[in-house]
């Protein structure tokens, strides 16, 4: 008796695990129509509409891809119980986070308030009828088995929750503009508040921008002018700069910057936005290579529409008092001494710059954001302040590691022809000649002030962001 009360806890989980086997198991007989061992989409269909629950082909499809982790089209017993697993979790954190008051129940007023915060308003007499279509008992309120039940087999991979708390490309600039785009819910496209968010993402870009524009101008002076000879540290870059042009010298090339925030943000979303048609016949079925296609092509887009800017602040970053009145003035120059071909310098190495910028940033923030959901969301999605600024800081300094050589060669080769008389160079050509008279250390010039803007850069985005989104009437967390 006495060594029975110490092993409840134990005892009571062992129970719950095989209670939760037999329910499992048992659904899976039913729902296995052909008895062979294993769910296709016509199993799943068949045995689903019998126990009442009619889903789409679509969603079917969803549910056998998002589990078959052998890609044979169908859904053994181990991959239908990890499958169920995972998204009887997330369907929990979703009922956490509409259960506002913490009772394990869901009323009709929790309803309202949930969508109200994502910016949905419907009635009371509406949040009644959902209820209805959910509560088993006629008790006018959902509990945990009824929510569970209700959403059973039906994908969840884009829950709304996940979606509004964990904006990044968004949220973030760090003065590139080569991440894949952020996911909006369908709340958030149907009520409009998408473009909100992107114009309060773009000012908190411009504010970033500026605040970081001395480390950027810095960077850029390094990756031209730097080199074993000519070994520039960054208190002495700053001296240069101030001893050149005065205090105001620190910001040169950021209007510009800050200009083509605007152009980039708005071709790169709604390409994106039409990519996702072509490639998943329906948006919410991305997976994560699907998002990264979609956002590198969307990048690629906007990255050559707006390239000629990219140019232009390059060399208004470099350039000496005095030598322009201005950018058109700048852009006047470029075109009558070199032609429209020199807006487009190092327009390739930018191109290839934004698969592993773009990959690596997706791929390092993905992961950590699930295994920040798999070990700590219990009560609700939201990660809160420093656990995003974190996941963040890590994506965006990793994904601008792996492109940085690329990125250094780009802002070189558009350079190259403000020095008069000096000889064409190639990609290639550049990549020999830096390896062989520096070393590979020559690729990373620059790299010092380009991390010292990253944290500051986040924190300034992310501060501004929230108070924009206030301003513009969107439901801040």
């Amino acid at each position: 008796g006495g060594g029975g009360g110490s092993a409840g806890p134990c005892g009571r989980s062992l129970c719950e695990a095989s209670e939760q086997d037999r329910r499992l198991r048992a659904l899976f007989q039913k729902l296995d129509v052909n008895r062979d061992g294993a769910l296709c989409i016509h199993d799943l269909a068949v045995g689903l509409g019998r126990l009442g629950l009619h889903r789409t082909e679509l969603d079917l499809l969803k549910i056998v891809k998002a589990g078959d982790k052998d890609l044979d089209g169908q859904l053994d017993f181990e991959e239908f119980v990890h499958y169920l697993q995972d998204h009887e979790k997330k369907l929990r954190l979703v009922f956490k986070s509409l259960d506002k008051k913490n009772d394990g129940r869901i009323d009709a007023q929790e309803i309202v308030q949930s969508l109200r915060d994502l910016g949905v308003k419907i009635s009371e007499q509406q949040a009644e009828k959902i209820l209805k279509s959910m509560d088993k008992n006629g008790t006018m309120t959902i509990d945990w088995n009824e929510w569970r039940d209700y959403h059973l087999l039906h994908p969840v991979e884009n829950i709304p929750e996940i979606i509004l708390y964990w904006k990044h490309s968004t949220i973030f600039d760090v003065g590139e503009n080569l991440t894949v785009p952020d996911e909006f819910t369908v709340e958030e496209r149907q009520t409009g508040m998408w473009w909100r968010h992107l114009v309060a993402g773009g000012g908190a870009g411009a504010v970033s921008r500026t605040c970081t524009a001395p480390l950027d101008r810095l960077k850029v002076l390094m990756q031209v002018h730097a080199s074993r000879s000519n070994n520039m540290c960054i208190v002495g870059g700053f001296t240069q700069m101030i001893r050149e042009g005065g205090p105001r010298s620190l910001w040169r090339g950021n209007g510009i910057n800050v200009l083509k925030i605007a152009p980039e943000s708005a071709i790169k979303f709604m390409a994106y936005e039409q990519i996702k048609r072509f490639i998943g016949t329906d948006q919410e079925m991305l997976r994560i290579h699907e998002r990264l296609l979609a956002g590198s092509l969307a990048g690629a887009i906007a990255q050559s529409s707006i390239y000629p800017m990219e140019v232009l602040k390059t060399r208004m970053a470099l350039r000496k008092t005095g030598q322009y009145s201005g950018m058109l003035d700048c852009a006047k120059n470029i075109l009558s001494k070199e032609g429209m071909a020199a807006f487009y310098k190092g327009y390739i190495p930018n191109m290839l710059g934004i698969i592993p910028y773009a990959g690596i940033d997706l791929a390092v923030y993905e992961t950590l954001k699930n295994a920040w959901l798999q070990r700590y969301a219990v009560n609700s999605a939201d990660p809160g302040v420093f656990v995003l600024l974190a996941c963040g800081t890590i994506s965006s300094t990793c994904g601008q590691l792996a492109s940085y050589p690329l990125a250094l060669v780009r802002t070189r080769m558009q350079a190259q022809a403000s020095v008069e008389g000096a000889p064409e160079v190639t990609m290639r050509g550049l990549f020999k000649h830096i390896l062989k008279t520096e070393g590979a250390f020559g690729l990373y010039r620059g790299l010092a002030p380009n991390f010292m803007k990253v944290i500051p850069a986040v924190s300034i985005s992310y501060v501004v962001y929230e108070n924009l989104k206030m301003t513009l009437g969107v439901q801040s967390r």
